[in-house]
């Protein structure tokens, strides 16, 4: 094998690695979790600017959220560049347990900016919850979402249950496993950083101005990734067009995307009270459709894993290619 075909299955495999150890370990310990660490800077962080007035709030946040930004990136930047170093100072050829060490400590420190075990896990358990009393499904669902769930129907907690799975199939799986494949770990850092943010301070009220700058950030990294979850979702050409106008039901750019394909692949009704409703002729969600829900969501991960997996490879032999 060159030397450019061996580097270049290093971040594929690495990404194979992710999402073995997700699967059988699930999440780091809080203190050595980098999303974590990044939850705490931006609490520290966004404390004084939602009480300013608009423009210094906005101006406070950006300088913040691109503090965070540039810890973030730059930190992985310097991991990957220690880790190529040391697979170029094994000479021109290097060994195969190389090209494996440099993917399996590479995949490893991408777990963390990925959660699909969590995601599943904490979905079903909404489900189970609801098998033993609505009030307990309640406080269940409450944990995945930021709306009032007080006086949600058990529909309404199934189908918000199965509407976070569908949102966050996208933001904490497809979406940093994206950036990774274009842009390595920086790229995968960068976007659950921002990704975090949003969810922390990209609020309309007290955080209307202060979160702007990380509303939008999130939205432009999530845009492309958001529509590649939902094409996969609900695939083929032909099912574009239902798929484009059941998004543009909410009021989020990016997240009607993998939602509305949820729900038509299922042939079910997913909504947010008094907000939207998404593919309304479809059937009121049962406890089968979250099951097949998280199995669907499973397909689309190894679907997307070996997608991402060739674009990492591709976008790894141009870069080398270019530096050589």
């Amino acid at each position: 094998m060159t030397p450019i075909a061996a580097s270049a299955a290093v971040p594929a495999l690495a990404l194979a690695v992710a999402l073995a150890v997700d699967r059988r370990w699930g999440e780091p310990p809080a203190w050595a979790h980098p999303v974590v660490a990044m939850g705490r800077w931006l609490g520290w962080a966004g404390r004084p600017w939602p009480a300013r007035r608009p423009a210094l709030a906005f101006g406070g946040g950006a300088l913040c959220w691109a503090l965070g930004a540039l810890a973030c990136t730059g930190a992985a930047w310097w991991l990957q560049q220690v880790l190529w170093a040391l697979w170029a100072a094994a000479g021109p050829q290097p060994s195969l347990a190389a090209g494996a060490g440099l993917a399996l400590v590479l995949g490893l420190l991408l777990k963390p900016l990925l959660a699909w075990r969590l995601l599943r896990d904490e979905v079903l358990a909404v489900e189970a919850a609801l098998g033993r009393s609505l009030d307990e499904g309640r406080r269940q669902v409450a944990r995945l979402c930021s709306r009032d769930t007080g006086t949600l129907s058990a529909v309404q907690v199934r189908e918000t249950a199965i509407e976070t799975l569908a949102e966050n199939l996208n933001d904490s799986v497809l979406a940093p496993l994206f950036w990774f494949a274009v842009a390595g770990l920086p790229g995968a850092a960068l976007y659950r950083y921002a990704n975090t943010a949003d969810a922390m301070w990209g609020y309309r009220g007290r955080w209307e101005w202060a979160g702007k700058w990380a509303a939008w950030a999130d939205d432009a990294l999530s845009w492309l990734p958001a529509r590649l979850a939902g094409g996969l979702l609900r695939p083929w050409p032909g099912h574009w067009p239902a798929l484009r106008r059941e998004a543009a039901r909410t009021p989020s750019p990016n997240g009607g995307w993998p939602m509305a394909a949820m729900a038509l692949a299922l042939g079910i009704t997913l909504g947010k009270p008094g907000v939207y409703r998404l593919h309304a002729a479809g059937r009121a969600a049962t406890a089968a459709d979250t099951r097949l829900a998280a199995a669907h969501a499973g397909r689309v991960v190894a679907w997307a894993a070996g997608l991402l997996a060739a674009l990492a490879a591709v976008v790894q032999v141009v870069r080398a290619g270019a530096g050589s």
